[in-house]
């Protein structure tokens, strides 16, 4: 018969081996620690997450080798990382959204042309207004220049109500100039911005696959 004595050794023998059998069949974790201890877990081992560890198979074999836990600089790396990915991605599909847009609404360069046309068009127009006012003032300013003739002499008696329509007339015409100058600004816009939509829809154009009754009527 054992003694209680024996039997508590024998115990304290298998108690590890039996807290290890259910670890055994899901993968032991092995690793080397900071301090050059040797450590073993049914779990991934905290003292090990700046290391390299190993997950075992029941039989000891490699299943497979776990990578040290990124820092916070590592991980603040990854992340950028991942957003700038992210920010080219959306780059990209904002990019080729633009460019079927910019095709559905020039499928050729004769409707290319003839919008650039029309924006010109509108522009000439709006400054072709400014100047006919423009012309408009200038012969009120001659009028007003005419009345001014009475008072050369003496300057002190020029009304307040013409030297009102004085200043109001040199307002107008400098603003009148003004938006003409803007006009002719805004033609050289269009004209850069219809330039550099060519070049790009002339890619597009170029990278567009041929119709099959195209090829046929070619052969």
């Amino acid at each position: 018969m054992v003694s209680r004595k024996t039997a508590a050794w024998i115990l304290a023998l298998l108690w590890p081996v039996a807290s290890l059998a259910p670890a055994a069949a899901d993968g032991i974790y092995s690793c080397v620690d900071a301090k050059g201890r040797h450590l073993t877990a049914d779990r991934p081992i905290p003292d090990c997450l700046d290391r390299e560890q190993q997950e075992l198979n029941p039989s000891g074999t490699v299943r497979r080798r776990l990578p040290p836990s990124p820092t916070a600089e590592e991980r603040a790396r990854e992340e950028e990382k991942a957003r700038t990915a992210q920010e080219e991605r959306a780059r990209v599909a904002e990019e080729k959204k633009r460019n079927r847009a910019l095709l559905a609404r020039y499928p050729d360069k004769a409707t290319h042309d003839r919008e650039r046309r029309a924006s010109l068009g509108v522009a000439d127009d709006v400054a072709a207004a400014a100047q006919k006012r423009a012309a408009v003032l200038v012969t009120e300013r001659q009028k007003l220049d005419t009345e001014l003739e009475f008072y050369r002499k003496d300057p002190s008696k020029i009304p307040a109500r013409l030297k009102r329509q004085l200043e109001e007339n040199e307002q107008q015409t400098a603003e009148q100039q003004r938006f003409i100058a803007g006009q002719d600004g805004e033609k050289k816009r269009i004209n850069t911005r219809f330039d550099e939509e060519l070049a790009k829809l002339r890619e597009l154009w170029s990278a567009q696959p041929v119709p099959t009754s195209a090829k046929a009527g070619g052969r």
